[in-house]
């Protein structure tokens, strides 16, 4: 079985429907090629003792927890302090970042509020930034990224070559133009006869007037998804409807 990994997004922004989060689809589908299954999405608001009490609890679940929002130079930027805490550990200025900032920024404009991004838990290992220099860290099995989608996902793409994983997910699809209620029965009974796959079926409604069903099958094993693409094909077709490869077009 592939690691399991949980993603809290911080902000209340988010959660006020202020701003549209824009990282978690990024976010699952590079986890999913590395072989890390994403298994929980989180929102919480920025509350110390929510995000210690969340990220202390998601910490035990989870092979990884991954953060992303809160590590700016604003007064509700609290995620590496709340991290601190839940792992016991003092916040402190990082001396290496602490220069590259003040290298990047200048003297002049790096004040106190720019200073703390330079902060992380003693013994948290930077992540670099190649947009704005001032980093992420992961400590133990968690990471901290920022919210901005451009710096996350720079984060990211430094980060998970770092991180142990496995067999990427793999899917196959097929769909037709059968209804939900008609894939039903024969979709459950392949479900319960491949329980190590996750099988999904996606209603299609395409402005052209076509609409029908996509029957989805992904893991981490390619054989076994290999043939229960084999499965869902011969169940469209016994069902007489024509089974087309793939997703349908738009």
């Amino acid at each position: 079985m592939p690691a399991t990994a949980c993603l809290l997004v911080i902000g209340n922004e988010i959660l006020s429907g202020r701003t549209q989060d824009a990282n978690i689809r990024f976010i699952a589908s590079g986890l999913a090629e590395a072989g890390i299954a994403l298994e929980e999405v989180r929102v919480i608001p920025d509350r110390t003792r929510r995000i210690v009490e969340t990220v202390t609890t998601c910490r035990a679940q989870f092979d990884h927890v991954f953060t992303t929002g809160g590590i700016g130079p604003t007064h509700d930027d609290i995620t590496a302090a709340c991290v601190a805490e839940a792992l016991g550990v003092p916040l402190e200025i990082h001396e290496e970042s602490y220069r590259a900032l003040e290298t990047y920024l200048g003297r002049e404009k790096f004040n106190k509020a720019r200073q703390r991004m330079a902060m992380l838990p003693r013994g948290a290992r930077p992540i670099p930034n190649s947009v704005s220099i001032a980093p992420g860290f992961s400590i133990a099995n968690v990471h901290v990224m920022a919210g901005v989608p451009a710096i996350m996902q720079a984060m990211f793409r430094a980060l998970i070559p770092t991180l142990e994983g496995g067999a990427p997910l793999c899917s196959v699809a097929w769909h037709s133009d059968l209804r939900e209620g008609t894939l039903a029965e024969g979709l459950e009974a392949l479900q319960n006869a491949c329980p190590s796959l996750d099988l999904g079926s996606y209603p299609f409604d395409r402005a052209d007037g076509r609409k029908g069903v996509t029957l989805v099958a992904k893991g981490y094993d390619r054989d076994a998804i290999a043939e229960a693409g084999e499965k869902i094909r011969a169940l469209i077709e016994s069902l007489g409807a024509v089974p087309v490869a793939g997703e349908p077009s738009p």
